[in-house]
């Protein structure tokens, strides 16, 4: 996702792509807001392309996003976590609902829900949180900060 504060987000991550898969092809894609259909419907497409090329065993999907954006930290982290816990449930739908219900300013809740439908349709069965931090537990400032997950899916 380009379109928000974590603009950079893919920009840092490609360093660490190329230096653990150096021949690895990188095809970004940039979703803008859209109805969760439509984002199924690009995660099943790119899925079904992986898998006519031959590439199931070889393709790594990476959505990128920041999680929720400036709020004070115990409620970014409540709000959070509901939307952690529809990922860890591969469920691209509760993650759109968590979201409205909660209010919470996800930015790349599409490449998610994109990743979500291609990885399933891929066969992903399980996912986890590898860790959750905000930028309070880096700057010591809990006032406003902005949440971060790193989660696997297979």
């Amino acid at each position: 996702d380009l379109s928000h504060e974590g603009e950079h987000s893919v920009e840092v991550q490609l360093p660490f792509l190329q230096l653990w898969w150096p021949k690895a092809s990188i095809v970004p894609i940039v979703a803008a807001d859209a109805p969760l259909d439509m984002y199924r419907a690009v995660g099943a497409e790119l899925a079904d392309a992986v898998i006519e090329l031959g590439l199931s065993r070889d393709t790594l999907f990476v959505a990128s996003s920041d999680m929720t954006h400036y709020e004070p930290h115990d409620e970014a982290r409540k709000k959070d976590q509901a939307a952690i816990e529809a990922i860890l449930a591969l469920d691209e739908a509760a993650l759109f609902k968590r979201i409205a219900e909660h209010d919470i300013s996800m930015c790349g809740y599409g490449p998610a829900a994109i990743m979500l439908a291609a990885a399933k349709r891929l066969g992903a069965k399980r996912a986890g949180l590898v860790g959750y931090r905000t930028s309070g537990d880096e700057t010591g400032d809990y006032s406003s900060v902005v949440g971060y997950a790193g989660i696997t899916v297979t």
